[in-house]
């Protein structure tokens, strides 16, 4: 991340100070007896302050020499104003520096955050050498200025200059960051014809490079030349495969090392997690954790493993990595917390998410935790605590970006907010300077379409500076469903038709409207159309979690080791829910077929199977907790609602939409979905 440039404040003293001048910058923070240099550097590490200053306030005028140790040991210490002090006070003894200390006040600059002095540093230097440009190209790396960094290569090279270890990694991170595939061979090339090669420092470079611009093949190539491969460059090609979703070779790689650091442990936890492998993400975690584990989970390793917690949904292993992270020190850590606020709201608990965001420090609550509380409350469909924390954001003097208002206006979309979702949406440029994006559109006609402004979403989509995509006319479809509008809903489904023509969802859902509608022939000719494309109906199944252990059920399943008393426990329900008044809805279920076996076929979706055993397997003040791979059908939305009433029991069901909370006979969602 580009860091904020602070413009030079060289202060010309009137005499040149003395050291108990400079100290006395510096010592309310730090002790001169324990500062010690922290880079490898020619100077010993027991070298204090005082000791340094020495040299230029007993000669006058002073060796010129005499300045290097000190801006060597000042760089990453971030005492930008002591630095510039000394900078002062060589200037006021008519000193310029020559290429050598030109490279130490560029690094002392650069790491203090003041790049611009830096590069005028750089730029005054008459002479240069390959160690003034190492500095400059390591500054404008580590300041995230790629393209600069490669432009001053260039210039080096021009000079013939001659690269080294410290140049060409630093270089190949710019040209990976930029995806320039042509410079970063250039460099290869280079590295070759001066015989680093076979560097360690350099070959890691190298297939970092490869993998990040997507030439694995060449990465390994890199990889299978190298006669000392440090971990890092393991580390760099299991990453790359993992990246390319070639498990099976990271892991070979993983097993063959000949010693593992925490980043090899993590690069395989965030492959597992990033290629859908949740209980293999989850499994190594738990390895990690073991007493006879060398290597423990830091802070990154946890940051990559809750994901794997919300794909699963696997609330109480997410609850048990929480308690590690507390016992371990980690409960005040900004960037963990916001990833324990996203893990429990994708596994259903917004009470334990929101604890975990007011963990965070006000001033430590950075855009990412305030984006991912908002699109918490936004999947949850509690959009009026998503407009709350909105506000609150902008009032703490955090300006909100294009994720921030996918999450606003998704919110407002889920609970009706019409007015609040269409302000926000016309403020997006006009007073926050944000450029909407196609999601952000598909949000606004998911927002009219939910309210039953069918005919002003179509006009809106007119309207889009862009091409309409599925997830605008998938909005729009979705809406017909509910209003009954077939009119619009034909127009929406046959603009999917051409741009996903293998989503099986777009027919079903047509087909259940021309159900409903009693339009058997065209529910015939659409599952016809479906047969003979070869396109096959996604097959719906939910799972829960109990005691570790994740269930999976999908309709009709039968394989259940207690499938026997989960469809008894089924068989009884409708008597007990009708007498409390429901009303079962088969006006979708196959028309070929008697009222009783539609009935019948509804008692079996996954859903309820899942629900049915939970309730069967956990305490009444336990919160049932399901997941659903398709959005919730209608009907099951009604018996739970009911289950919800008659057993007293809370249940969770997140869908592929939305999270919806059963209780008391009510659903969180208002009947608004």
């Amino acid at each position: 991340m580009l860091r904020a440039l602070r413009p030079s404040s060289t202060t010309i003293l009137p005499e040149p100070p003395q050291p108990q001048a400079f100290l006395s910058t510096i010592h309310p923070h730090i002790d001169p007896s324990q500062t010690k240099c922290t880079t490898p550097k020619p100077f010993p590490y027991t070298t204090t302050l005082p000791t340094l200053l020495q040299p230029i306030s007993d000669q006058n005028p002073p060796p010129h020499l005499s300045y290097a140790p000190l801006f060597q040991f000042l760089t990453g210490q971030n005492f930008l104003k002591l630095g510039q002090q000394i900078h002062a006070h060589m200037t006021l003894h008519g000193l310029q520096p020559n290429a050598f200390l030109g490279a130490k006040m560029v690094a002392m600059y650069a790491s203090s955050g003041d790049l611009e002095s830096a590069v005028t540093v750089f730029r005054k230097i008459k002479d240069p050498t390959s160690l003034l440009y190492n500095s400059i190209i390591r500054a404008y790396t580590n300041n995230g200025c790629p393209l600069k960094t490669i432009g001053i290569y260039r210039q080096m090279h021009s000079l013939r200059l001659k690269g080294d270890n410290f140049t060409f990694p630093f270089v190949l991170k710019s040209c990976a960051n930029v995806l320039d595939v042509w410079m970063g061979e250039c460099v290869h090339g280079q590295s070759l014809r001066f015989g680093l090669e076979l560097d360690a420092y350099v070959g890691t470079s190298l297939i970092d490079f490869y993998v990040k611009v997507g030439e694995l093949r060449d990465a390994n190539k890199v990889f299978d030349l190298m006669t000392v491969r440090a971990v890092s460059s393991w580390n760099a090609l299991i990453a790359g495969y993992m990246k390319e979703g070639e498990i099976r070779v990271a892991e070979d790689l993983f097993r063959g090392m000949p010693c593992r650091n925490i980043v090899s442990w993590t690069s395989m936890i965030s492959g597992y997690t990033q290629n859908g492998l949740a209980e293999e993400a989850l499994s190594l975690f738990d390895e990690m954790l073991k007493e006879d584990s060398e290597v423990k989970p830091n802070w990154v390793t946890i940051m990559s493993v809750l994901p794997a917690c919300a794909h699963s949904a696997s609330f109480e292993r997410g609850r048990r990595i929480n308690e590690y992270v507390n016992r371990i020190g980690l409960e005040s850590n900004p960037s963990v917390q916001t990833a324990l606020i996203a893990m429990y709201a994708k596994c259903g608990s917004l009470v334990n998410a929101r604890c975990c965001f007011d963990r965070i420090l006000e001033n430590e609550k950075n855009l990412c935790a305030w984006n991912t509380m908002i699109t918490a409350y936004a999947s949850h469909g509690q959009g009026l605590e998503s407009v709350s924390t909105f506000e609150n954001m902008v009032r703490a003097g955090v300006y909100p970006d294009a994720i921030t208002f996918t999450g606003l206006l998704s919110g407002c979309s889920h609970s009706g907010l019409v007015e609040f979702g269409l302000r926000y949406f016309n403020s997006m440029q006009t007073k926050y300077s944000v450029e909407p994006r196609h999601e952000h559109y598909a949000c606004v006609v998911d927002l009219l379409a939910r309210a039953g402004r069918l005919v002003e979403a179509k006009e809106f989509i007119k309207k889009i500076p862009m091409q309409p995509g599925p997830s605008i006319w998938g909005a729009l479809l979705a809406a017909c469903r509910k209003s009954r509008n077939l009119e619009i809903a034909e127009i929406a489904v046959k603009e999917l038709f051409v741009l996903e023509p293998e989503n099986s969802c777009n027919y079903i859902l047509l087909s259940n409207m021309y159900a409903e509608a009693g339009m058997w022939k065209e529910v015939d000719k659409l599952r016809a159309r479906l047969k003979c494309e070869g396109i096959k109906k996604n097959p719906g199944c939910s799972w829960i979690e109990i005691k570790g252990k994740a269930h999976l059920f999908l309709s009709g399943d039968l394989s259940h080791p207690q499938s026997k008393e989960i469809y008894n426990l089924l068989e009884a329900l409708p008597e007990k829910i009708k007498a409390a008044g429901y009303i079962p809805n088969t006006s979708f279920v196959l028309h070929d077929i008697s009222e009783e076996e539609k009935e019948q076929n509804l008692i079996i979706h996954s859903e309820k199977l899942a629900i049915a055993f939970g309730l069967l397997n956990t305490n009444p003040e336990v919160v049932i907790r399901i997941t659903k791979n398709l959005r919730i059908c209608g009907d099951c939305h009604t018996v739970i609602k009911f289950i919800s009433k008659i057993y007293e029991r809370e249940i969770v069901v997140r869908d592929v939409n939305r999270f919806h909370h059963f209780r008391d006979g009510a659903c969180s969602c208002g009947d608004y979905w």
